[in-house]
């Protein structure tokens, strides 16, 4: 067992260094490495697989609300990248350029994508005639540049994978209701595929994304306290239409501007897998994207009948369309035991003689640690059942995280301590201006606005900042 105890040691304990922790998994569970170029990851085949999972799901529901797949050059021409002010302005820090083509320098430089809003107006505006034409839904899976200055794995890369939804409308009424609807895709895939509360909401004026008027944001919470973005839907109004001479014939036969939306999601959420459901032995991954969902390890395989059983076992749970992965290596069952926690199984299957003889074998949940004697007959069943449960039971525990890491602040003072000591959440009124938003930010060292939820509490009548008559209730933490 001398091999088990070196590798869980391998592992840095969160409570001790939560960063280290989270960079010790990523390398150790084999997710990705760093490349030659800084800032820039390489997603090795397990990591890719848990995002091919996420891909499939959401490219599902994407699909069941009528959104198709396009795909759009990677670079954009500076002059095309000018025509909305406020959007290149919000991107500018970030951009990549290509300034020389082979051995000669470009007449006009490219910037390597950000994000696609231009080149998507740029087409709109070729294929957008009629109202008949509206509204357009499209979505991209692709990669995107942005030159990141501090970077970690998943979390803020320089480039990373995600989607982005594109879509133009015919009224602002559906625009915005094309903005909330892609918002509730986000929860429920967060919520029904990673087992990950969060809380939603419009971001303030501040926070809001470059050339948006609008913008909305699920945040989870990860295990130490501090928010991820974990996706964002935007509603432009005719801005970015007016910008690109967008203009459809409507029912009254007159030109008029369509209005705007996009969304998008990354492989941040393999970061907040990690950092909501880890633990000080490896990854607990959720079921429904673990790219193996039961390991079969044989004890004592070299014994007669102990393969096949579990060769068995593979087949029938295969043929269930459960993820499976036979573990028939010549490495010690401990030392299995170990590796397979570490990347986060949800269950494992333990198969020996003894377990033979009596028609059984042994159920292990890596959430919980639970072992349960499962007769051979029940195990597809058993397995089911218990995937399901290991996901109730992840969602409930970052939802008790979440609740727990969550403070109300009814003053000044109460904020500024609630955000030197208590890492999470904090619940307070808002004036709404911006000026209170960078002096919380400044006072506590990070501590920024993070949403205004669509259920707002009455805490005080007055801002937590300045003591004005507050307008909204504000989410506010830190963030990765």
């Amino acid at each position: 067992m001398a091999q088990q105890k070196k590798l869980v040691e391998a592992i840095t304990s969160r409570d001790t260094d939560f960063a280290k922790w989270y960079t010790d998994i990523v390398k150790k569970a084999e997710l990705a490495d760093y490349s030659g170029v800084k800032g820039c990851m390489i997603i090795r085949p397990y990591g890719y697989a848990i995002w091919e999972n996420i891909q499939k799901d959401m490219d599902r529901r994407f699909k069941k609300t009528g959104h198709e797949n396009v795909y759009m050059p990677m670079f954009i021409p500076e002059s095309l990248l000018q025509k909305e002010k406020d959007h290149v302005e919000g991107f500018a820090p970030e951009c990549a350029w290509v300034t020389i083509g082979g051995s000669e320098k470009l007449n006009e430089k490219l910037c390597v994508r950000p994000t696609s809003e231009t080149l998507f107006c740029e087409h709109f505006a070729k294929v957008i005639n009629s109202y008949r034409d509206l509204p357009k839904l499209y979505n991209q899976w692709c990669s995107v540049v942005r030159w990141e200055k501090t970077t970690r794995p998943f979390l803020r890369t320089s480039e990373f994978l995600w989607q982005e939804g594109h879509t133009m409308h015919e009224t602002p009424e559906e625009a915005r209701e094309e903005t909330l609807k892609m918002l509730q895709v986000y929860t429920d895939f967060y919520k029904d595929t990673l087992a990950i509360p969060a809380v939603i909401g419009r971001k303030t004026e501040k926070e809001k994304f470059a050339g948006a008027e609008e913008t909305y944001t699920i945040e989870p919470m990860m295990y130490n306290g501090v928010a991820l973005q974990g996706g964002t839907t935007h509603y432009f109004g005719d801005g970015f239409a007016k910008s690109f001479d967008i203009t459809f014939t409507g029912r009254d036969n007159k030109l008029q501007y369509p209005f705007q939306t996009s969304w998008g999601t990354s492989t941040r959420m393999i970061g907040a897998i990690i950092m909501v459901h880890g633990d000080d032995d490896g990854l607990i991954l959720p079921p429904k994207v673990a790219p193996i969902q039961v390991a079969v390890i044989p004890v004592a395989q070299k014994k007669e009948g102990v393969l096949e059983k579990a060769n068995i076992l593979k087949d029938r749970l295969l043929d269930k369309d459960i993820r499976v992965k036979l573990d028939d290596s010549d490495k010690a069952p401990g030392w299995k035991f170990s590796q397979y926690e570490m990347m986060g199984v949800p269950i494992r299957l333990e198969i020996g003689p003894k377990d033979i003889e009596n028609n059984k074998c042994v159920l292990v949940r890596r959430d919980t640690r639970e072992k349960i004697s499962v007769p051979l007959e029940n195990v597809e069943c058993a397995v089911n059942e218990t995937l399901q449960k290991i996901h109730e039971n992840m969602y409930n525990r970052a939802l008790e995280n979440l609740k727990s890491k969550t403070y109300t602040a009814h003053s000044h003072e109460e904020f500024l301590d609630i955000a030197a000591s208590k890492p999470g959440f904090i619940k307070a009124m808002w004036c709404g201006r911006t000026e209170c938003e960078e002096k919380l930010k400044d006072e506590t060292g990070g501590v920024k606005s993070r949403c205004i939820p669509f259920v707002e509490e009455h805490i005080s009548d007055v801002c937590v900042c300045c003591g004005k008559p507050a307008k909204n209730m504000v989410y506010w933490g830190r963030q990765y």
